[in-house]
């Protein structure tokens, strides 16, 4: 008998319909009324759920209502909306898509690197304007970003796709910062392993690009950013919480540092009164890492294939969030 699986995203019809051939497929979505008969019935008659970053924070509230749920997968890296120890107390396999979505991401946040240290939006506007009348002048310039040093804050694969752009491709000193050492990166690009605030005061670009947990919120403080030089650029391609983003405001305001490149923010979308939207030396992007055709395809597939590996096998053999749920 086919099992029952709820989508809660728009996906490519090709992989919706592999999700409606292997399974009994019941469509939701966010405008979905979580207090209709027919939401309740869905959820508890549910074996798996699949989607992108849920509007709905997967909890023990959440599970209560979905008894026979063995599978959760999300069309994404980050699992931010999960509980991992109620999926692991209601038994609920997660599943997420780490790999195919790394060089499309690494492409997004090395252009916010070259965008802001280049200043490009910012004189795309001002021809726009009609103030480009002569020659640009000092105030206009940017930064070079060869031969410069760039700093990470995490070394995960993402982080990887990056150390080999920066180094390779525009010959810079690559510093990092993570719990564990990564050999590879240290061999192949001759990167270096610091404490935070070393990679800090000695870096000219810091790229974020850590996942969200209880050590890392609010990671990047007033005090860490005052560490920067005040030519230094920051930018964060990871999650927004990382950055206390009141106080980037703030060094940004004053020229703690030079500028700074975001697509996540603490509150997304960003509200229309965020100060950030008032400084030209932020470069705005609406959490778009993964947003090319080719990798949200990539992403859907991945998300279908561990979906059916997880309900139809003993165990998912890949990208398994919580293999000690068994």
């Amino acid at each position: 008998m086919k099992k029952n699986v709820i989508l809660f995203s728009q996906i490519p019809q090709d992989q919706q319909a592999r999700l409606a051939q292997t399974f009994n497929l019941t469509m939701l979505n966010r405008q979905s009324d979580p207090n209709s008969d027919a939401f309740k019935q869905a959820l508890a008659n549910a074996d798996g759920i699949i989607g992108a970053s849920m509007s709905m924070r997967i909890d023990d509230d959440f599970l209560a209502q979905t008894p026979k749920l063995r599978a959760a997968s999300t069309i994404s890296v980050g699992f931010d909306n999960y509980d991992l120890a109620a999926l692991k107390k209601h038994g609920v396999r997660l599943m997420n898509t780490p790999t195919v979505l790394t060089e499309g991401t690494a492409d997004l946040i090395f252009t916010l690197l070259m965008a802001t240290a280049r200043r490009t939006v910012e004189l795309s506007n001002l021809i726009h304007a009609g103030k480009w009348t002569k020659g640009i002048t000092p105030e206009h310039f940017g930064i070079d970003i060869h031969g410069k040093t760039i700093g990470f804050l995490g070394m995960g694969r993402i982080a990887k796709a990056l150390v080999k752009r920066a180094h390779c491709g525009f010959d810079m000193n690559v510093l990092y910062y993570n719990r564990s050492a990564h050999s590879d990166v240290e061999q192949k690009y001759n990167a270096k392993r610091l404490e935070l605030d070393d990679v800090l005061q000695q870096a000219d670009f810091v790229v974020v690009i850590l996942p969200l947990t209880a050590e890392t919120t609010h990671l990047i403080t007033q005090q860490k950013l005052a560490l920067m030089k005040p030519s230094a650029i920051l930018i964060n391609g990871a999650r927004g919480k990382v950055i206390d983003q009141q106080a980037l405001t703030q060094a940004l305001q004053n020229n703690v540092i030079r500028a700074a490149g975001l697509d996540v923010f603490e509150v997304e979308p960003l509200p229309m009164d965020s100060p950030l939207l008032k400084l030209d030396n932020v470069l705005l992007s609406p959490h778009v890492g993964s947003a090319t055709v080719e990798t949200r395809y990539a992403m859907a597939k991945c998300a279908v294939d561990n979906m059916i590996a997880a309900l139809q096998d003993d165990k998912p053999t890949e990208n398994w969030v919580n293999p000690e749920v068994g």
